[in-house]
């Protein structure tokens, strides 16, 4: 298995389970409510843990009580935390509503944030990493890791030579028309001469790949949606297995699918047996 370093937020979730959908004015009762681990680099380096990968998270926690509690969990999750840095406050804290078909959505109450980009990342020894961050500062190291092991990062953000990467990830639902119409001309622009692969998750319509000169679609397994938070996170820790894997992209692709799909189908993180290890 291979060591990946994650670039990502840790949040606790508070989540809260609605009998309807949201609809503006409404008011009503919440049918459930738990707290659990949260955030996009949490997301994805627990299921990276779970395959059995060494995975390290570069993030910030707060120094408060509900900095240790996610600190405590992302270490019984198997997630290397040697660089979460703690820093003085809050740590990150969202509220997430679950409606009945499995929508979610997510109000961001605190954000935890260091001061500059992390540059303790230039002393991992890595074979990849993984950036989910809107962080532009992030670029110049990002540009360093890709010279010397595979980079995959989430889109947004969508500035030129914002996200040196081999492989750019996004949601075709926070993408522009434009980027969607010509996502490997779009993709260049944004991760320079690294870039490989551009990839676009399309929801219940499965993934698309995009290369210079290949285009590949794979569609998404039927399954009973319980709750998509972090379903992207985790077809994204699913890519990164599989390419490390030395999977070619149509497998590798499935493979992603097969994991967001796991990810929507349960509350929370998939177990390590709902996931191709």
């Amino acid at each position: 298995m291979a060591r990946i370093a994650v670039i990502g937020s840790v949040a606790e979730d508070e989540v809260l389970c609605l009998p309807q959908p949201l609809r503006e004015g409404m008011h009503r009762d919440a049918t459930g409510c738990e707290r659990r681990l949260g955030g996009g680099g949490a997301n994805t380096a627990v299921p990276l843990a779970r395959a059995g990968h060494e995975v390290v998270l570069v993030s910030p926690l707060g120094t408060d009580q509900r900095g240790d509690w996610l600190l405590g969990e992302l270490q019984e999750a198997g997630v290397d935390t040697q660089a979460v840095v703690r820093v003085e406050g809050e740590s990150t804290r969202s509220v997430v509503l679950v409606d009945p078909n499995g929508e979610r959505t997510i109000v961001n109450v605190h954000r935890c944030r260091e001061e500059g980009p992390p540059r303790r990342l230039e002393s991992l020894e890595v074979d990849a990493l993984y950036v989910r961050s809107h962080d532009l500062e992030l670029a110049e190291l990002m540009a360093g890791v890709a010279r010397r092991a595979t980079v995959v990062a989430h889109l947004p953000p969508l500035v030129r030579d914002g996200r040196p990467a081999h492989v750019l990830v996004g949601s075709e639902s926070d993408l522009p028309t434009a980027f969607v119409a010509d996502p490997w001309d779009a993709g260049e622009g944004i991760a320079g001469p690294f870039l490989r692969w551009v990839v676009m998750t399309m929801g219940p319509h499965g993934a698309e790949a995009v290369s210079a000169d290949d285009r590949i679609a794979t569609p998404a397994p039927e399954v009973s949606t319980v709750d998509t938070t972090g379903a992207g996170d985790v077809f994204a820790a699913g890519l990164v297995h599989a390419l490390l894997a030395g999977q070619p992209m149509p497998q590798a692709l499935a493979t992603a699918v097969d994991w967001g799909a796991a990810a929507a189908a349960c509350r929370g993180l998939p177990a390590r047996q709902t996931i191709q290890a």
